[in-house]
């Protein structure tokens, strides 16, 4: 790929990621859920910084992205023998613990006894050279510094996002593929006013060119087209399937005008352009350039990628499972960089599709998207429990295995096309 095509992967990886993973941490946020940290790519980090409570991190692999959220499953616990540099605030409590005791920094070195920093939010242990057993309360508010210079907010139990009411468990799931769904209305937007003008394939004449066969058939701009042959159109692909089977015949036209209902006899010619031969009647489909159209076209074009993409799905399990219908990260960047080549336009209509693509795919009912989430959600608000620990985890572990082989298996195919 040259460096066109990889900015354009990375700007179309970044917002696609981007705007999933910010409608989980926004909802989340609103919730009182504390966000440990929010991360785009996967795998080793590269860039972080630390914000307003949470992480934020750019990771190696383009491979998705994901908000880590306080949680049960993830407690702050501290290890009998762990050492910290500790920073006390004026209240005399813990505001930061730093496991890079070999570094250079404020405050003072503490070797842990015990800790609970989920309830009590305490913590017992030794000053360097001292041997007095020390209690220090902790900061709902303190933070944490690991070895790769993460930092992260400590998490009481309040906090958690099992401590968070099921319906805001649904909303934060149900967040991130909404922003998809948000990103392609937006991508559709710009799409269309990017356009010189846009038409909803109405069996309506736009352009007439003048000495070919349409206009010499005495046919009109605003001309709608009623049937063809005696049979009818519905929309303007209709019409050109009609005119383009054969050249040099004669076609009957239905045709209003003003109200009035007409007759019109055209005989489609077959040309040659750049080496292509077509066959046409020197007609265009009726376009528009107003704001109100491009709103219209934006949000029908948006209906239009929802179609194509739920069929897709929908074929997947229908019409037969096969590797080959599925595409990763590598078939990502290919079409990206294909998309690149034929321009900016070409770009937004693809992130348009791959936003609703990632958003439905989500809401499949498989753990650990966020549609299993949902799932496990809607269980708990029907039967007033959460599904059982023992049932959640298996199910969570065994789609994850799913999804990883399935993502192995994949990348092995695109990478062989």
């Amino acid at each position: 790929m040259n460096i066109t095509a990889i900015i354009a992967f990375l700007i179309v990886f970044g917002l696609l990621v981007g705007f999933h993973e910010f409608g989980h941490f926004i909802v989340a946020k609103k919730a009182g859920v504390l966000v440990r940290e929010f991360a785009i790519g996967m795998g080793p980090k590269i860039l972080s910084w630390y914000k307003n409570q949470t992480a934020y991190t750019i990771r190696l692999l383009p491979v998705g992205g994901y908000v880590r959220m306080a949680s049960e499953m993830e407690k702050d616990e501290l290890e009998a023998g762990q050492r910290f540099r500790l920073v006390l605030n004026q209240a005399g409590e813990v505001e930061s613990m730093d496991e890079r005791v070999d570094q250079d920094g404020p405050g003072f070195f503490f070797q842990v006894d015990s800790a609970d920093l989920v309830h009590e939010m305490v913590m017992t242990g030794y000053r360097q050279d001292e041997e007095n057993l020390l209690t220090l309360k902790v900061a709902k508010t303190a933070i944490k510094t690991d070895q790769e210079g993460i930092t992260t907010r400590i998490a009481p139990a309040t906090m958690w996002v099992e401590s968070a009411p099921v319906w805001k468990r649904l909303l934060i799931n149900f967040a991130g593929p909404a922003m998809n769904f948000i990103l392609a209305i937006l991508a559709a937007g710009i799409l269309s006013f990017a356009l010189p003008s846009v038409h909803f394939n109405e069996p309506i004449i736009g352009q007439v060119v003048k000495s070919e066969p349409a206009a010499q058939a005495g046919i009109q701009s605003g001309d709608q087209i009623l049937a063809v042959n005696g049979q009818s159109v519905q929309n303007f692909t209709d019409f050109a399937n009609e005119v383009t089977k054969k050249a040099d015949q004669p076609l009957q036209l239905k045709i209003s005008r003003s109200g009035k209902t007409l007759n019109k006899t055209v005989t489609p010619e077959l040309i040659e352009i750049a080496g292509q031969k077509q066959i046409r009647i020197g007609v265009g489909v009726k376009s528009y350039r107003d704001p109100l159209a491009r709103i219209k076209f934006s949000f029908l074009n948006t209906g239009t990628w929802f179609t194509q993409v739920g069929n897709g799905i929908k074929d997947l399990f229908v019409g037969g499972f096969s590797i080959n219908k599925l595409g990763g990260p590598v078939m990502l960047a290919k079409t990206t960089a294909q998309a690149s080549h034929q321009g900016f336009v070409t770009v937004l209509a693809l992130l348009g599709i791959l936003s609703v693509n990632l958003g439905l795919i989500n809401l499949l009912p498989i753990p650990p998207l966020d549609g299993g989430k949902i799932f496990l959600d809607l269980i708990e608000g029907i039967f007033r429990r959460p599904a059982p620990a023992w049932l959640a985890t298996i199910l969570t572990g065994a789609g994850t295995a799913l999804l990883v082989v399935l993502m192995i298996l994949v990348t092995i195919k695109d990478l062989g096309q």
